[in-house]
């Protein structure tokens, strides 16, 4: 009977987190793992809301008791832009911004500001 069930029993994951490869974008997402596994949240530094897109190379944290419960985490910083330690860039298509030691360096695209716009404390812009 023991021998006859072992054959059953699913294998027990390994690790906390795995790498894999988004199949469905958005949030939730698909990822490919050892499976597709479907219907992952997705989660993201407070303030920044991101969408894992299709073929992107994602960190998947298994949460839960057993592993059951797992979420996307974040994505391979494997870009090939040049940013320096303690430097921030964010960045979607072809528009990037950059944040490094107090300066602020918008490129591509179009830049759409609201409401009060000040530039050194003097209002340039005020909404309607």
């Amino acid at each position: 009977m023991w021998i006859s069930e072992q054959g059953r029993r699913r294998p027990q994951a390994d690790g906390t987190a795995l790498v894999g490869q988004v199949t469905l974008p958005g949030d939730p997402a698909a990822v490919y793992l050892d499976g597709e596994r479907r219907e992952l949240p997705v989660y993201g530094p407070g303030g920044y809301i991101w969408r894992p897109a299709k073929d992107q190379q994602v960190l998947v944290l298994k949460t839960g008791a057993a592993g059951e419960a797992p979420c996307v985490a974040g994505a391979l910083c494997g870009d090939d832009r040049e940013v320096s330690p303690g430097e921030v860039l964010i960045y979607s298509g072809g528009s990037t911004v950059r944040l490094n030691g107090g300066n602020i360096t918008i490129s591509g695209g179009i830049v759409n500001l609201t409401g009060r716009v000040l530039v050194n404390g003097k209002i340039v812009v005020t909404e309607g």
